[in-house]
């Protein structure tokens, strides 16, 4: 490699699970490299990416593109369109930019950029962090050059010889986080002394999870049990409306988005969480006690199949979303006023491998690099 600026061409976006692991990829590119490296991130109009990642101090373009619905809808009628349109946006973008490399994290705008990064000769990797690929992954995987994937067998979706198992890249704050409970339980203005559940749906929250904590909220926050709730952008108003009302409210704190996952995470004695690859990482990477309620409507159910890679070893507890509202608050309390289960909980963890998927990827990117 030579030490004139190295352009490189992130996209992941529509969830947290795509536009995070870009993000960490984006920063541990930035850390090998230095200001050798620009780094530009394409995402769909009006999805999440388009506000997250300027927050995260990268530029951002967008696409004008969309998945397609599984009714019939004027959206699928313009989806040809739309594709074309963003082909040949990606395409200008690519000629413009003339990125070494092409990384894809899933989500919709990475289909038409990979595919004409492809097109174009541009080396191209993809990541695939669950245990059952997205239909835009799939797609794209006779064109990718490499394919890194969290999981083991995946050769069943994706061409074997491009397959490398990096594991899920987590956000370096939050992997190497040494934030302690004192500084969190400052941070969020919370007692350090009382036990601390955080509930997290997502990035963009879960309805049914949201649901199941507002119905039980006076089961579940007591005078010596806290909760920080992320609640989504939808689930926010009528969340922060329930809080307000419940009877221990000044142990609740709202969120419709933490940033701080860091601190959340250093607060928290135990975690309530959708089951998604970034999650279950993010558990074992910082030994913490979970319930996974995975989403029932994920492909192949492969939530339930991330979750159960740490609930058959007795290292987290799994609770089907049809039984949330009825189980989990005596899930929660049965945890919080046992110490020696939260302990069990946290020595299970130990037995997976702390994987830094963000060192593993970039070396991979840095090998697709100098081979150009």
């Amino acid at each position: 490699m030579s030490n004139s600026k190295i352009h490189i061409i992130l996209s992941g976006g529509g969830t947290g699970g795509h536009i995070f692991p870009a993000v960490a990829i984006a920063n541990g590119l930035k850390e090998e490299l230095g200001n050798r490296t620009d780094i530009l991130f394409v995402g769909a109009k009006g999805r999440m990416e388009m506000e997250k990642i300027p927050a995260e101090g990268f530029p951002i373009k967008g696409l004008w593109i969309s998945g397609i619905q599984r009714r019939l809808t004027a959206k699928n009628l313009l989806f040809p369109l739309k594709a074309l349109v963003s082909l040949c946006k990606a395409r200008k973008i690519i000629k413009s930019y003339k990125p070494a490399v092409t990384i894809g994290t899933g989500g919709y705008a990475s289909g038409p950029l990979l595919y004409m990064a492809s097109r174009l000769k541009i080396p191209t990797l993809i990541l695939e962090q669950n245990s059952y690929p997205g239909i835009t992954n799939k797609l794209l995987a006779k064109r990718a050059d490499v394919i890194c994937t969290a999981y083991e067998g995946m050769e069943k979706y994706f061409p074997k010889e491009k397959i490398v198992v990096t594991g899920s890249p987590i956000r370096k704050e939050i992997f190497h986080s040494t934030r302690t409970k004192k500084e969190a339980a400052a941070f969020f203005e919370i007692d350090e002394n009382k036990k601390t559940v955080l509930v997290i749906g997502g990035s963009q929250g879960a309805k049914r999870i949201n649901e199941a904590i507002a119905k039980n909220i006076d089961d579940i926050v007591t005078s010596e049990t806290q909760l920080i709730w992320q609640t989504g952008k939808l689930s926010y108003e009528d969340s922060l409306a329930t809080a307000r009302q419940a009877k221990f409210k000044e142990n609740i704190k709202v969120y419709d988005f933490i940033r701080r996952m860091d601190m959340a995470y250093a607060a928290a004695d135990l975690v309530v969480s959708r089951s998604g690859a970034i999650a279950v990482a993010e558990i074992v990477a910082l030994r913490k006690p979970a319930v996974f309620i995975p989403l029932p409507s994920a492909a192949e159910d492969h939530q339930t199949y991330n979750a159960k890679t740490l609930t058959e070893k007795d290292a987290a507890l799994l609770l089907p979303e049809k039984d949330a509202e009825s189980k989990l608050p005596d899930m929660i309390r049965r945890l919080t006023e046992d110490d020696k289960a939260l302990k069990t909980l946290v020595k299970n963890l130990e037995q997976f491998e702390k994987t830094d998927a963000v060192k593993n990827i970039t070396k991979l990117i840095l090998n697709m690099i100098k081979k150009k």
